[in-house]
């Protein structure tokens, strides 16, 4: 090349490297700073003139990057690339190349710097956006599967009780209000959870069940609310989104609110309070549409006078309250849900099954301490394990049907004992009906359900008493 051309070229040599969109480093073989562009000054905020004669291992020590390309160089005489993290949170790929003299030695270390911030950051959302729509995509395939297995199961009820429910249901779920559902476990408190989200304008979105018993109490805050990346010891570098975040559009069901520890009940009322949340480890709060329907089979008033829950949380909770009844307070449903869980378990395992009257008696007169959910196990146990097309007594639990293995139900009744068979008949039904009395709390009550007259059970009940005082005192 032309000696002047060269000379000319040497002239403007800062001006042709400040042209470059690429930063550019030079330092010698004692990684001393010799020159910087003007866009290594625009990516790191550091100019030539704080940089010049300083030694690299000096800046990669004073914290203001993590990494530096020249001593490998030098060690190695190779080109290598590196991700390089600088002090005021951006990332550059650092492409560093050996420059050597005429007697072959090496004289300088040459590094080409880019920004990937954006780009990272953008991968990141992507990745973080894949890693929602999986977890939503997973949670719709639940979600979806136990609507289809519910489905009618309380949509339709013979219990007057349980019928003001589901108006209530319709009603509410016009609205955006907020829902407290009240109950015993196991009287189907998700299911009309579920059914609220459904009726709702707000129906075709997934809705979010979270289990605040089931979630550790260091994690809860987390789980509810997101973090932002870095926000403590073993968070993801992405951060994460809560399940606030992630229902917005939608519904949270809070299953077991009153299990909510207190410090979160605060935060929870300032969701009820502001539709706002904000993340753990941010100062910025963060706009949510979520609709709230919380569960719980406490007493919240007597949570309250324990110091347990939040009285302010309580009253905001319960504007919109429904009290879902046992399962031993509308017995009239017993039937109804037996059939059809029995017709849905049926159908899952591709069987022909149906109920004996006397199985479906015993199932009436028990008092299903754990509700709904009970029975449901109970009728997908027994089509399971059925042998044949009819289940029997005999296939009920002992602790139900109070059949023993080595007795018959009506073994205390085949000895006559001078009896005759219109006696021991009188006695036998004395006795179930003093029972039903026992369960369903009144006489009255048993009237309305087995369809016969107070005056009837009193005449029966007092004979059958009288006839046990007679054989006690004798």
């Amino acid at each position: 090349m032309d000696t002047k051309i060269r000379a000319s070229i040497a002239s403007h040599f800062d001006a042709i490297l400040d042209v470059l969109s690429e930063g550019v480093y030079i330092t010698d073989t004692a990684g001393k700073t010799l020159y910087v562009n003007s866009m290594y000054e625009q990516l790191t905020g550091y100019k030539l003139a704080q940089l010049g004669g300083v030694n690299v291992r000096d800046l990669l020590d004073n914290g203001a990057f993590d990494i530096a390309l020249n001593p490998e160089i030098v060690k190695t005489h190779k080109p290598s690339t590196r991700v390089q993290r600088l002090k005021n949170g951006k990332t550059l790929v650092l492409s560093g190349y050996p420059v050597f003299g005429e007697n072959g030695r090496l004289c300088f270390v040459v590094t080409f710097a880019r920004d990937i911030t954006i780009l990272q950051d953008l991968n990141s959302r992507v990745a973080h956006h894949r890693e929602m729509l999986r977890a939503t995509q997973e949670l719709q395939h639940v979600y979806l599967a136990k609507q289809k297995e519910d489905s009618g199961i309380v949509t339709e009820s013979s219990s007057p009780a349980m019928n003001r429910v589901l108006e209530m249901v319709d009603t509410l779920a016009q609205t955006d209000a907020t829902v407290l559902l009240l109950g015993e476990t196991g009287v189907g408190k998700d299911v009309i959870a579920r059914l609220l989200h459904g009726r709702s304008f707000r129906g075709d979105k997934l809705p979010i069940k979270v289990d605040c018993g089931g979630i550790a109490e260091s994690l809860i805050e987390s789980e509810l609310f997101g973090y932002v990346a870095g926000a403590f010891t073993g968070a993801s570098s992405k951060g994460k989104a809560g399940y606030f975040e992630i229902a917005s559009g939608s519904t949270i069901f809070l299953d077991e609110i009153g299990e909510l520890p207190m410090n979160m009940q605060t935060r929870l009322l300032r969701v009820l309070q502001d539709g706002v949340i904000q993340r753990v480890g941010s100062t910025a709060p963060k706009k949510v549409d979520v609709r709230i329907i919380a569960a719980t089979n406490r007493n919240l008033e007597d949570c309250i006078k324990e110091g347990t829950f939040r009285s302010d949380l309580f009253y905001r909770l319960n504007v919109a309250a429904i009290n879902i009844p046992p399962l031993r307070e509308r017995p009239e449903d017993i039937d109804l849900l037996a059939s059809k869980f029995l017709n849905t378990y049926s159908a899952k395992y591709r069987k022909t099954l149906s109920f004996k009257d006397e199985t479906m008696a015993i199932l009436r007169s028990y008092s299903w301490p754990g509700n709904v959910r009970q029975l449901q196990n109970l009728v997908h146990s027994m089509v399971i394990t059925a042998k044949g097309t009819v289940l029997s007594p005999d296939e009920l639990p002992a602790s139900i049907s109070g059949i023993r293995k080595e007795e018959h139900l009506f073994s205390d009744y085949m000895k006559a004992d001078g009896r005759s068979l219109h006696d021991i008949m009188r006695d036998m039904e004395a006795e179930f009906l003093l029972k039903a009395i026992k369960q369903y709390g009144s006489i009255q009550k048993v009237a309305d359900v087995f369809q016969v007259d107070r005056t009837t059970i009193f005449r029966k009940t007092r004979h059958y008493k009288k006839a046990a005082s007679g054989n006690e005192s004798g």
